[in-house]
């Protein structure tokens, strides 16, 4: 199953558990007053329009090479990826910051607080069923990485998106139960207040960490370090290439672009040279299913 494949099925995971903790949270919000609710199912609403970015980017990154676009539109998937990380920071963090500072000097008691404890549970739960879909198709690839490790390193922007989503999600679900709890037990409706400001800062970092890894992608990174290597190892083990002087690489989306400049073995006439390079590119691309294109030079120096 391709990388697409498993990343569409933990987007969809993460659609179907924001979707009904935002009908939950809207009740929830009207019922009780709560801002740090109300922020919260803005938040979720938010988090379903990120998702159906995320569909649309995948989807216009299946679309073929044309002249114009000659290496493809693999790339669409970062762009989208950095606009829902915008969303995140905007519609999320600073749209719950405001909310928060606003109810600060017009606070008002939280009012049905167990239908809000009961709606932020439910919450928690869907959104821990969200987290598991999206760590489930990470462990696909990660490895023996830690996940702080496979954030900064993965190349698939639409997972690292999800996983800051669900991440933001279920540590806003917690620090609204923790403060509508500090509300109610205190009865001092400030701390609904601050509850909502300190989810607003919860997303705006988790929106700028996610920002910051989709940007190096949208500008060009190679492939992932390890592949990387593995790619080079298997080019110098094959009995046709004498050295390998060079490697590039860059992740187009699920493809990757390789140009590979290597001293060959010597070989009796130039069809043979040609052969030779073209079982080397056969070999690589059976090796690493995710290469599209690959640009072979020989040469006698670096």
């Amino acid at each position: 199953m391709s990388a697409s494949s498993d990343s569409l099925k933990s987007i969809f995971f993460a659609l179907g558990a924001n979707f009904a903790i935002a009908i939950a949270k809207t009740v929830g919000a009207v019922f009780t007053g709560s801002s740090s609710m109300l922020a919260e199912a803005i938040h979720s609403y938010a988090d379903c329009g990120n998702q159906g970015l995320l569909i649309w980017g995948l989807k216009e990154a299946k679309k073929p090479p044309t002249a114009d676009h000659p290496l493809g539109y693999g790339k669409a998937i970062y762009f989208w990826s950095f606009i829902v990380a915008l969303m995140l920071f905007s519609m999320g963090g600073l749209f719950s910051i405001y909310e928060g500072v606003h109810k600060l000097h017009d606070t008002e008691p939280v009012r049905y607080a167990g239908v809000a404890i009961a709606i932020l549970a439910f919450g928690v739960v869907a959104e821990s069923v969200s987290l598991w879909g999206c760590l489930r198709e990470i462990n696909k690839s990660r490895g023996t990485q830690t996940l702080w490790q496979w954030f900064r390193r993965s190349r698939q922007s639409e997972l690292i998106v999800v996983l800051g989503e669900d991440l933001a999600a279920l540590g806003g679900l917690v620090a609204a139960l923790g403060f509508i709890g500090l509300a109610v037990l205190t009865g001092n409706p400030m701390w609904d207040a601050i509850g909502s400001i300190v989810i607003g800062v919860l997303l705006v970092v988790v929106a700028i960490l996610v920002g910051a890894e989709v940007k190096s992608l949208l500008v060009g990174q190679s492939a992932e370090p390890t592949v990387l290597a593995a790619m080079r190892e298997h080019i110098a083990a094959q009995p046709e290439v004498a050295q390998v002087y060079n490697l590039l690489t860059q992740q187009l989306g699920n493809d990757v672009m390789v140009a590979v400049k290597a001293r060959m073995a010597p070989q009796p006439s130039d069809v043979a040279l040609i052969e030779a390079i073209n079982r080397v590119e056969a070999g690589l691309r059976a090796a690493f299913p995710s290469i599209r294109w690959i640009f072979f030079e020989p040469d006698l120096r670096d």
